[in-house]
């Protein structure tokens, strides 16, 4: 089976680039999965529930947050419904809208989503290897699926580590630039630091340069609006054996819309 994770899918061009290019791209690449972060759709922090309606239709078949999943609160009556494939960080309060894991049914094969949120550099958050380790113990399926939301590519080697041979894949989130570590660890699961970004590649992770480096300089607040142009779908493909849940091939996905 094959699955094709996106990365953090910033603003309306990045929620363009999915619904005007993924649909055929599932037929092309053969794609039996697609999960995708969408935090940040909502000028560029935040999810409405509209824009994850738009997401599902395009052929989205499960959604991770992070940082951000609370911006749109509006969104919170999408987390709680068990019935909708979206996932908080697993790390986050029990109290805190949304579940911390996901299961689909695809070729009539269980399918288990996760995200987990680091803890450098990030807001304060419960232990992510307690947190994953709860939930794998509750769930029985063999293709499970964790997106890593950090800032600092050793938490996400620590958890990819930490979960090599007990999960499909980690892919890490939320610095918004593709890294050239994809791989396949010793015990069968896949692993890239960050799957990069979907969205406008003109500014600086999605946001207008001359804004940004406005504010920079002189530190006289601007709005960081989302930038326009040279918009990708990014990505990272990962085939896996659904029998064994084990990956068998990664590698990283580029398409420009």
């Amino acid at each position: 089976m094959r699955l094709l994770f996106l990365g953090d899918i910033v603003g309306v061009p990045g929620l363009a680039a999915v619904t005007s290019l993924l649909p055929a791209l599932r037929v092309a690449e053969c794609l039996d999965l697609v999960v995708a972060n969408a935090e940040n759709v909502q000028g560029g922090s935040g999810l409405m529930p509209r824009d994850y309606r738009k997401l599902r239709a395009a052929g989205v078949d499960a959604i991770t947050m992070g940082d951000h999943i609370y911006k749109k609160m509006e969104l919170a009556e999408v987390l709680n419904n068990p019935l909708e494939p979206i996932v908080k960080p697993a790390n986050f309060p029990s109290e805190a809208p949304g579940r911390d894991h996901c299961k689909i049914v695809v070729q009539g094969r269980d399918i288990v989503v996760i995200s987990l949120m680091g803890r450098t550099y990030m807001r304060p958050v419960d232990c992510p290897f307690h947190a994953v380790d709860r939930v794998l113990a509750g769930i029985d399926a063999k293709i499970i699926v964790v997106d890593v939301h950090a800032e600092a590519t050793a938490d996400k080697y620590q958890l990819g580590r930490y979960l090599d041979g007990r999960v499909t894949a980690v892919l890490g989130t939320h610095t918004h630039v593709t890294t050239a570590d994809e791989q396949i660890f010793p015990n069968g699961t896949a692993f890239q630091c960050d799957v990069g970004m979907t969205g406008p590649h003109d500014g600086i992770i999605g946001r207008r340069t001359d804004r940004i480096l406005h504010t920079m300089k002189t530190f006289e607040p601007s709005m960081f609006e989302v930038a326009t142009n040279d918009v990708r779908l990014v990505g990272t493909i990962v085939d896996f054996d659904p029998n064994t849940g084990k990956a068998t091939e990664i590698r990283r996905f580029v398409k420009s819309i």
